[in-house]
């Protein structure tokens, strides 16, 4: 039971990543006036994809320890980065790369000292 509602909210950050997404898609365009840079698919949807992420989160949490939660949140760092290099190319740096190597390593230490 434990393992499907941490993939629920595994599923919750993995959205919730990919409407982070759609917010610097929609950033890096010009409009034409403030109202068309808030009201336009882009924006609406990623805000619409935020809420379905928090209700999964909060779903989540009926089983999910707390203290689980901000581990499980942590692999929005994974997905970011991800998206970064692959939709807009951006470079791992080496501050950014150890960075990452300790959030990995975090995941796993905790992981690895929970009782199955």
């Amino acid at each position: 039971m434990l393992e499907l509602y941490i993939g629920i909210y595994l599923l919750g950050v993995l959205i919730s990543s990919v409407s982070q997404v759609l917010l610097k898609k929609a950033a890096l365009k010009t409009y034409d006036s403030p109202i068309k840079e808030y009201l336009n698919p882009l924006v609406i949807t990623a805000y619409a994809f935020f809420f379905g992420a928090t209700l999964m989160t909060i779903l989540a949490y009926k089983v999910v320890p707390l203290s689980m939660g901000a581990i499980l949140e942590a692999t929005a760092y994974l997905y970011i980065t991800f998206f970064g290099v692959t939709i807009f190319k951006e470079k791992i740096g080496k501050k950014k790369a150890c960075a990452l190597a300790l959030i990995i390593a975090g995941i796993v230490i905790y992981a690895l000292g929970t009782p199955q």
